[in-house]
């Protein structure tokens, strides 16, 4: 319960303090939920994190990045 309240308070604070506009907000949400999700997947169901996945992950933190942060 404590870390699921402290998942989901971390998660208010990272979406909602910067003010960013939508576009922005849902590129941050994917990120979030694509990292917990490979996080759960490896300590709760040992399943490890296979090639494909660690590529189109890193791609997806890659396209969050750039959405939250590019100028212009």
């Amino acid at each position: 319960m404590a870390g699921g309240a402290a998942t989901l308070s971390a998660y208010g604070l990272v979406v909602n303090l910067p003010g960013w506009d939508f576009g922005k907000l849902l590129g941050v949400y994917v990120v979030f939920f694509f990292v917990i999700a490979q996080i759960v997947a490896r300590a709760r169901f040992h399943q490890a994190i296979s090639p494909p996945v660690l590529v189109g992950g890193f791609l997806i933190v890659a396209g969050g990045l750039t959405i939250s942060f590019w100028k212009g």
